[in-house]
């Protein structure tokens, strides 16, 4: 049986995800869920896509991904069932997949057309939960829905390469619990453009000339502890998923603030790199 995660804004205050839940129990009893987040900002397409890419490759081949993100059902925003990476997909047709599958072409993708047999104003709960049992079944997509290769695009979040490859403009995409911002820039990008060039990076008043393989590789542990520059430093570093990070080293968002409140940054803020 093949499993289940569920991704959603639906936070953990309501009953949404326990109903959602129980709904795959009543239709699969032996089913395996995992949740990967429900604390997504609403309707964050953005967060939710970077949460999911960086999220699903560590679950077996043949997973099952609902995703409740603005998937509301209107002429604009289609649901859809996608097979990419050998992994299936759940979700509205509202830009999520452009940015999941922006390494990946997707294999397969049906618009669900169930709706009608299900009669819903939750589609998360009833048509959602219906197709990942289908599939955890055994079930083609074919039967679910007709087949399509329209996917909604979201531009305008690639980073920038100008002045003759001697700058990288990229943004925020993502803020995480500690209050550390990720960018879009990937290492592969910047070492392709950078080629070992000494380097800027600008976001507003905060200023950068060295990333750090680790958060840690930032403070001088030969010096005494007292007399470090520890907590509060300001760093760069290429994160676990490979991209460029601003953070506070051991940042708590909710003392003495994250690298989002002290650097005055936010989602979709600008960060360049120069190169010399």
């Amino acid at each position: 049986m093949p499993i289940i995660t569920l991704t959603t804004d639906f936070g953990i205050k309501d009953h949404f995800v326990s109903a959602v839940k129980g709904a795959i129990y009543t239709e699969l009893p032996e089913a395996t869920i995992v949740d990967i987040s429900h604390e997504i900002s609403p309707f964050h397409i953005t967060e939710a896509a970077y949460i999911i890419q960086n999220a699903y490759k560590s679950f077996p081949k043949g997973s099952i991904h609902i995703v409740g993100i603005d998937s509301e059902l209107n002429p604009e925003n289609k649901h859809i069932a996608v097979l990419l990476d050998d992994h299936y997909f759940i979700c509205a047709n509202n830009g999520l997949i452009s940015l999941i599958a922006s390494e990946f072409r997707p294999e397969k993708i049906v618009e669900i057309n169930i709706h009608d047999a299900i009669g819903t104003n939750f589609p998360v709960l009833d048509v959602f939960v219906a197709v990942a049992c289908h599939i955890a079944r055994g079930g083609t997509l074919e039967v679910i829905g007709k087949p399509t290769a329209e996917i909604k695009l979201i531009k305008g979040i690639t980073p920038i390469v100008n002045l003759g490859d001697k700058q990288i403009v990229g943004s925020i995409i993502y803020i995480d619990n500690y209050g550390n911002l990720i960018t879009n820039i990937t290492r592969k990008l910047f070492e392709d453009i950078g080629k070992g060039r000494s380097f800027k990076i600008t976001a507003r008043s905060a200023v950068f000339s060295k990333i750090y393989e680790r958060y840690s590789d930032a403070i001088n542990f030969d010096i005494e502890k007292s007399k470090r520059e520890e907590d509060g430093k300001k760093l760069a570093v290429f994160n676990s998923s490979g991209y460029l990070e601003l953070a506070i080293y051991k940042s708590n968002p909710r003392t003495v603030g994250g690298a989002s409140s002290l650097f005055g940054l936010y989602f979709r803020d600008t960060v360049s790199i120069t190169f010399e």
